[in-house]
């Protein structure tokens, strides 16, 4: 598990420090960092897993657009750039880059340093470090096919290979049964797909799922119905289901001891359908996977509360909210809040999730004065 993660002369960063715990959500104002950390860890597991490359790229690789070097350089840090992280038991893993003299023409880092200690989420291991980006797909008929073999497949930055998973192994046992439902009966069927359409029903809402292989070509089909329905195609279930869908995948065949990295898991949901990620979120992170999560949605962090503080799916030490905001400099200013034991948070800053608050006092305002 990463435990902590020193970054220097990326971005807004030109030194920042930061704890992690098996759940750690990252929230805050727009442009105030959260995003420069996920890009760090991409970088990183990019280096990592092309150990014979003397250089990273900065577009491509898990959807990245970040431009050239010169874009990534953090504007009072020297030409490097570094990603310090401590893992399992007091282990360190040390990447350092090297911007190149012509910064602003080079779409591509140097690699100086890579560690010889690699945190598990950044081995070979296939399904150790899911990245899932705010842009995922959306209702499609058809998702793409991976050229990988089924052992290897992974589920796509943007969920893209959701189709040929779930087409691979739904109708397998789940691999890791600690990843059974809470409320899975003892004797009934532990596969996949049945255990993606139990959360899918507590997310969105109850659902059955297909997929059909469409052999020689680069396409698997994806359908969905209720319950004693007719089965339609995805684009006339909703965006909900396509988006949530390969969050819940991800984190069922996700590697025991491994990464999920999610933006905006709250995205076309209903908040109830919010809230109920948040709890899935914290309920995985409590089954060995360690997850971090951006978020703007109070909601995902009610589920998370509502994880610990009511059905005790995870200790309050297990997960943290690292919340970003600036000094009046626009320098990055990133707090640490705690959970409690009853699902509270130990502090609340101003701007951290407030507005709600801010609004309602206003409209009190407004109505004193009719």
């Amino acid at each position: 598990m990463i435990r902590s993660l020193v970054i220097q002369g990326f971005k807004r960063f030109a030194h920042q420090a930061f704890e992690f715990a098996p759940l750690t959500i990252l929230a805050g104002l727009n442009g105030s960092g959260k995003t420069s950390l996920i890009h760090v860890l991409l970088i990183a597991c990019e280096a990592a897993r092309k150990p014979s490359e003397t250089s990273v790229r900065l577009n491509g690789p898990s959807g990245l657009e970040l431009g050239s070097a010169g874009d990534v350089q953090n504007w009072n840090a020297d030409d490097e750039i570094t990603c310090d992280i401590r893992h399992g038991s007091g282990l360190r893993a040390t990447w350092r880059f090297a911007v190149p003299a012509n910064a602003g023409e080079s779409f591509y880092l140097e690699v100086m340093e890579r560690p010889e200690d690699l945190p598990f989420a950044f081995s070979s291991r296939p399904r150790s470090f899911t990245y899932l980006c705010a842009e995922r797909l959306g209702p499609r008929s058809v998702l793409g096919v991976s050229a990988l073999p089924a052992r290897a497949l992974e589920i796509g930055a943007q969920g893209e290979y959701c189709a040929q998973i779930i087409s691979e192994f739904g109708d397998r046992r789940i691999e890791d049964e600690d990843k059974l439902h809470p409320d899975h009966e003892p004797g009934t069927s532990p596969l996949l797909k049945y255990e993606l359409e139990r959360w899918l029903k507590d997310i969105v809402r109850p659902i059955e799922i297909d997929t059909e292989p469409h052999p020689g070509t680069l396409v698997t089909a994806l359908r969905f119905r209720a319950p004693g329905g007719e089965w339609v195609r995805a684009p006339n279930m909703g965006f909900g289901v396509s988006y949530s869908l390969p969050i819940v995948l991800a984190g069922l065949v996700a590697a025991p001891g491994g990464l999920l990295l999610v933006e905006n898991p709250e995205a076309h949901l209903h908040p109830a359908g919010q809230s109920r990620m948040g709890v899935f979120l914290a309920w995985l992170a409590s089954r060995g996977v360690q997850v971090i999560l951006e978020t703007h949605s109070d909601h995902i962090v009610n589920g998370v509360r509502r994880a610990i503080g009511e059905y005790g799916y995870l200790e309050p030490t297990q997960a943290k909210v690292l919340f970003f905001d600036a000094d009046p400099d626009d320098n990055p200013e990133v707090t640490a809040l705690d959970f409690t034991s009853t699902g509270g948070i130990s502090d609340w800053p101003r701007g951290f999730f407030d507005q709600y608050q801010i609004d309602v006092a206003a409209l009190g305002r407004v109505r004193r004065r009719v």
